[in-house]
């Protein structure tokens, strides 16, 4: 009997589950594209590596990272500090100094605008990138200044297409640098298509092409995972020492493992992804205020069949009970469709994410589709149990002769 009389007024029932659809999808959608977001970050994380060690410029209050992370420029990093660490941590087996520009980069009648990437020799190993001709930027290098650049695959095809590269001279800002090297294809790393990046000796990136003297951070690879504490505290020693910092308070760096960086990134994630869900929630009750308010309206309207229901042997639970169920079948067809919308939303964020190439990850958990229905059907109880109460309590006579 419910079920006939959704169906009777079909575009009014599809209005009142609208509010409701809108919030399920929204919940489900937030709790997948937020798992999805956080799966990202962690495998971004991960593909640089477990025992690295990342030393950036400027301190952290305890709250969040440093301000460098955000795009901040700091000074306080210099290259003779990544060679201090290089000489005086046995532990470290490769490390690199990284400054980064974007740069006009021609050759011939070709141009394109290129991540230059100033690194070390280290480099290599910290990324685990292979190079497939040539030879990859040497100490040597760093030390003479020399206008060396190794080429990502992609920006070699934009530049050369199939001619061989090696030995060919680029011009970077009115300089000729003459190409060394060309790596393997890779892919996005950390957030970075190292595919289309131009690496060049950071001792040249810094003195020739940016003039500066400071580097924008720097990245050590330890010989054991078991190491890795050990080396924050060294790191943080040394630098405290050339720095001539006595108080911890007072550092102006940040030196952090990738288990810490993943921990406080993911620490994060969850937070805004459940304050999202909070958010999202507020569509949900706002969708049981319409409920209730639609099904006081069929209340109105139908004090007659309630009346004559009543007259004939009703009793005031059977008159709750089929209010109720209109209620929450209602909700519960509308959280249904929410889902359905919800999963489908989700699914298309997660296969575009991946055709860009990033390493997302389709997350839908058995838990938040049991916890949809179970909210859409309590919300169909809380909102329906007054109209119900109140449809149930009309004088049979004074309801039949209502008009």
């Amino acid at each position: 009997m419910s079920i006939k009389n959704l169906r009777a007024s079909k575009m009014r029932s599809f209005l009142t589950m609208l509010g409701i659809i809108i919030g399920i999808s929204s919940v489900i959608i937030v709790l997948s594209v937020g798992a999805g977001a956080e799966s990202l970050i962690v495998n971004q994380i991960r593909s640089v590596g477990s025992n690295l060690v990342g030393v950036l410029p400027g301190n952290s209050d305890g709250d969040g990272p440093p301000a460098a992370v955000f795009g901040v420029v700091i000074t306080t990093l210099t290259n003779d500090d990544k060679k201090a660490l290089e000489t005086q941590i046995p532990e470290v087996v490769a490390i690199s100094s990284y400054v980064t520009t974007m740069e006009p980069v021609t050759y011939q009648n070709q141009k394109v605008t290129a991540n230059i990437q100033g690194v070390s020799e280290g480099y290599l190993e910290i990324s685990d990138s292979d190079v497939a001709s040539g030879r990859f930027i040497l100490d040597e290098d760093e030390t003479l200044l020399s206008n060396v650049v190794v080429l990502g695959s992609e920006i070699k095809q934009e530049l050369f297409n199939d001619q061989d590269a090696i030995g060919q001279t680029i011009k970077i800002k009115k300089r000729n640098y003459r190409v060394v090297g060309v790596l393997e294809a890779k892919g996005v790393v950390a957030f970075q298509n190292t595919d289309k990046m131009i690496f060049v000796p950071v001792t040249t990136v810094q003195k020739k092409i940016v003039g500066i003297n400071h580097v924008g951070f720097i990245r050590m690879e330890v010989d054991d995972e078991d190491n890795m504490d050990y080396v924050v505290v060294q790191a943080q020693e040394i630098l405290r020492d050339r720095h001539n910092i006595d108080n911890p308070s007072k550092d102006d760096f940040e030196v952090a493992n990738t288990a810490a960086a993943l921990g406080s990134l993911t620490a994060v994630t969850s937070s805004l992804k459940y304050f999202l869900v909070a958010i999202a929630a507020i569509s949900l009750v706002v969708g049981g205020i319409g409920i209730m308010n639609i099904m006081l309206a069929a209340v109105t309207e139908r004090i007659q069949e309630v009346g004559l229901k009543k007259a004939l042997g009703a009793k005031k639970k059977d008159i709750i009970w089929q209010f109720l169920v209109e209620s929450v079948s209602i909700t519960l067809i509308a959280a249904v469709i929410g889902i359905l919308i919800g999963v489908a939303f989700s699914f298309l964020t997660a296969t575009i994410v991946r055709y860009l190439g990033y390493d997302w990850d389709f997350v839908i958990t058995p838990t938040s589709l049991l916890l949809s229905c179970g909210v859409s059907v309590a919300i169909g109880l809380i909102f329906g149990i007054y109209p119900a109460s109140k449809a149930s309590k009309f004088d049979p006579i004074v309801a039949l002769r209502y008009e």
